[in-house]
């Protein structure tokens, strides 16, 4: 069977990007067009001829449009297939003409409720004789084309002008699978949105979907593919950012800048200014203060080695000073909410340097979904979005913290919550000065935040280590007193944990021989 020639077109569009040179070009082919509603207004307009949908059906639209194109001479036109006896006698007794290009995007479902529109709204916004007229022309694509990306309306074009009209199978299988694509993305969308109205946290069905909005060049080693894709929630982050400077970011990069940002989210810019340091998805430095630089300066100084290469995230508007301070050493990605004119001219100078600011901070209270694959399937959980601000905390030792003690356990307890577990974490004077990750026992993990603080403390000319009257966060409890004990040896003066062991009057008991105070916050922020 030859490649099809185009000779009539359907075009039902809610985003008129591009459609009126498509359509004046196909109509300059000869391609008869048939349109529906407000795209057969704006096609009248810009001068063209076009037959309405209902003249097409001899049915008119009814019910406020939600009944068009849900026709037999609109899905027979789609689905008859060409050259087949049953179907073509079929198609002539009952006036069923084939269509031969299907150009359809969806009603904006997705953009309505990011746009926090109400549930009657949002329902409105369903299409549904678009995602069926798309399947329908998908699965006929030996003959039938369809668009359903104002960004393939040239390759279409292009592919009609070298073939007189026609299109090839290679494009319209193409096109085919990015409709499929397409279809289950929106009803993903709608899926996700009715579990949310419902509060179902585990429906029998789970879909995602998403917008690729880049091809990595490799995933997280060199022999891995991979890619990035935009989904329609609107949270500011390394999806929504503009990216002044750089070369592409990859995956490890947007993965990394992905924790940075969350990270430094968590710290109000309304009370202090915060940075993060980020290396290999943990944290080698966070702290707050007045100013940016001096933020940075603190966080810097808790891990200067890791820092190199690292992934710088800031809560405030950069400014000259900071910026300043940033290119000293190499960095990978710096974020942030905005950028001064004086620090961006700054960050010029420094070519490899990817710049992205992300007009806003995520909110670390909001709810959402993460998921993470396995063999044969994937598993779906709620955003940890608890915070600290909300947790009842309990003094359980026989001394109090201090203000500032207190001050900084909360601190501590915020950086905890985006270090990989086991975790630990010593701050003093609102900065982090020894990060323990990752490990498999927490006594380990108390041990190596200990001995980065004393690394410090020699790289900073310190005499003793900056752990020294610092307070210390655990993410998860001490299921003995070895670790608090630990703590206690590495500087650490007082103590916030989740509680819940078994032996916490062990570790409650350690803690009072050591004049410690200690908090529990009833909740564990376990990030694997």
């Amino acid at each position: 069977m030859s490649d099809p020639v185009i000779r009539r077109a359907l075009l039902s569009v809610s985003d008129k990007t591009g459609l009126e040179e498509l359509a004046r070009r196909l109509h300059g082919r000869g391609v008869e067009l048939i349109s529906t509603g407000g795209t057969a207004n704006a096609l009248r307009k810009a001068g063209l001829p076009v037959t309405d949908v209902s003249e097409h059906t001899g049915f008119p639209e009814m019910m406020d449009g939600r009944l068009k194109t849900l026709h037999p001479r609109v899905h027979g036109g789609l689905l008859a297939i060409r050259g087949r006896p049953d179907h073509e006698r079929a198609a002539a007794q009952h006036g069923i003409a084939p269509i031969d290009l299907l150009v359809v995007n969806l009603y904006p479902f997705e953009a309505t409720v990011a746009g926090g529109a109400g549930p009657e709204e949002c329902v409105e916004n369903i299409d549904i004789g678009g995602p069926a007229m798309i399947r329908a022309a998908a699965k006929n694509h030996a003959s039938v084309a369809v668009l359903v990306d104002p960004d393939d309306y040239s390759r279409l074009l292009e592919a009609m002008e070298g073939r007189g009209g026609a299109t090839d199978l290679e494009l319209r299988r193409s096109l085919a699978a990015k409709a499929y694509a397409r279809t289950a993305a929106y009803d993903a969308a709608i899926s996700g949105w009715f579990a949310r109205e419902l509060g179902e946290t585990a429906p029998s069905w789970r879909a995602f979907g998403g917008r690729l909005a880049q091809q990595l060049r490799y995933g997280e080693n060199p022999h891995q593919w991979a890619a990035f894709y935009r989904a329609s929630d609107e949270r500011p982050g390394v999806a929504t950012a503009l990216q002044h400077q750089g070369k592409e970011l990859s995956y490890n990069n947007l993965n990394d800048t992905d924790a940075a940002f969350e990270l430094v989210a968590e710290l109000d810019p309304a009370e202090a200014a915060a940075v993060a340091i980020i290396k290999h998805a943990n944290p080698c430095g966070v702290a707050r203060a007045a100013t940016l630089k001096d933020a940075y300066l603190a966080a810097l100084r808790c891990d200067p080695v890791s820092a190199f290469g690292g992934i710088i995230a800031l809560n405030r508007t950069i400014d000259a000073e900071a910026a300043e301070e940033i290119t000293r050493i190499f960095t990978e990605v710096v974020i942030a909410p905005d950028i001064t004119p004086e620090a961006k001219a700054l960050f010029a100078a420094k070519k490899n340097l990817r710049l992205l600011t992300a007009g806003g901070l995520p909110d670390p209270r909001a709810p959402g979904v993460t998921f993470r694959s396995l063999a044969g399937g994937f598993l779906v959980q709620s955003r940890d979005a608890a915070s600290v601000d909300d947790m009842e905390l309990q003094v359980v030792t026989r001394r109090q913290p201090t203000a500032r003690e207190l001050a900084d356990l909360e601190f501590a307890f915020r950086v905890a919550k985006h270090v990989k577990s086991n975790t630990i974490v010593y701050v003093k004077d609102g900065a982090t000065v020894g990060i323990g990750a990752g490990q498999m026992s927490r006594v380990d993990s108390a041990r190596i935040a200990a001995w980065k603080a004393e690394e410090a403390a020699r790289t900073a000319g310190v005499a003793e280590s900056l752990a020294k009257g610092s307070v210390v966060a655990s993410d998860a409890f001490f299921p003995f007193a070895d670790g608090l004990i630990a703590a206690a040896e590495g500087g650490a003066t007082a103590v916030i944990q989740p509680g819940g062991s078994m032996r916490d009057d062990e570790v409650i008991r350690a803690a009072d021989e050591r004049g410690l105070a200690m908090v529990f916050t009833g909740v564990r922020h376990f990030r694997h």
